[in-house]
C-alpha cells in the first residue's frame, strides 16, 4: 500500500475514541482522518474520508456499530471494518462478522495489538483478538461434534482415520475450500463470513486457485469442484 493507512475511529465514548485518536496519530504509517460519535457519524466519515480501515465500537445511539458495517460493506466495499468492543459474547461477534467486519478486538487490547490488527485489517487479512480467537474455534469444534454422533460411527473407525487427501493441481487446502464453497453457490462476502477471513483474501484464493488450475468463471470452477470431490 502506497502512503499511510488511513483509519476513522467510531466510538461514542468521547475519552475512548480521542484515546484510540492520539494512540493510532503516534504510529508511523498510520493517519487518523476521522472520528465519529455514533454509527451515522462514522458512514458520512467514510464516505467523505475514504479510510482504508474503520476502527468500530459496536454499541452507539442511533445507527449502532453493527448497522453501520453492514451499510460501509455494501456502500463501501473497498474498506475494511474493524470492531474494536468491550462485548466479547457469541451474538456480538457472530453478529458483527455477519455483518462484514473483518476483525474483532475487545478494548482490552494494547497498543501493539491494536496497531498490528490495524495493518492486517488494511492488507486485507482478519484479525482477532486471543479470546475471540477461542470462542471462534471451540464454536467450528462443536459444529464438528455435532456432525459426529456415537450413533452414526461407522464400524470400520476404529481402524482410524484415513490420511487426508492432498488438493489437485498443487492447490493450498485453502484454496480448494474456496473452490469447494464456490460449487455450493457462495459469494466471495458469503465465503469470506463462512471462514472468518476478509473478502479481499476470498478474492486471492479464488485468483491463485483460478491460475493454478485454467479455470475461468465460477461455473468451471463449479465443475472442478465436484469431479475432484472438494464440494463436500
Amino acid at each position: 500500500m502506497s502512503g499511510p493507512i488511513r483509519v476513522v475511529v467510531a466510538d461514542d465514548q468521547q475519552v475512548m475514541r480521542e484515546g484510540l485518536v492520539a494512540l493510532l496519530g503516534l504510529v508511523d504509517g498510520i493517519e487518523v482522518v476521522g472520528d465519529a460519535g455514533d454509527g451515522e457519524e462514522a458512514l458520512r466519515a467514510t464516505a467523505d474520508r475514504r479510510p482504508d480501515v474503520v476502527l468500530m465500537d459496536l454499541r452507539m445511539p442511533g445507527v449502532d456499530g453493527v448497522a453501520a458495517t453492514g451499510r460501509i460493506g455494501r456502500e463501501h466495499p473497498g474498506v475494511a471494518v474493524l470492531v474494536l468492543t468491550t462485548y466479547d459474547d457469541d451474538a456480538s461477534i457472530t453478529a458483527a462478522l455477519r455483518a462484514g467486519a473483518c476483525g474483532y478486538l475487545t478494548k482490552d487490547t494494547g497498543r501493539d495489538g491494536i496497531e498490528a490488527a490495524v495493518r492486517a485489517a488494511a492488507a486485507g487479512q482478519a484479525a482477532f483478538a486471543p479470546g475471540v480467537s477461542r470462542r471462534l474455534a471451540e464454536a467450528m469444534a462443536g459444529r464438528e461434534g455435532a456432525r459426529d454422533p456415537d450413533s452414526e460411527r461407522d464400524p470400520d473407525s476404529e481402524r482410524g482415520p484415513e490420511p487426508a487427501r492432498e488438493p489437485p493441481d498443487g492447490l493450498t487446502r485453502r484454496e480448494a475450500e474456496v473452490v469447494g464453497l464456490i460449487a455450493r453457490g457462495l459469494s466471495n462476502a458469503e465465503i469470506g463470513r463462512s471462514l472468518f477471513i476478509a473478502e479481499s483474501t476470498v478474492k486471492t484464493h479464488v485468483n491463485n486457485a483460478f491460475a493454478k488450475t485454467g479455470l475461468r468463471n465460477r461455473t468451471e470452477a463449479a465443475a472442478y469442484a465436484r469431479r475432484n470431490g472438494l464440494d463436500r
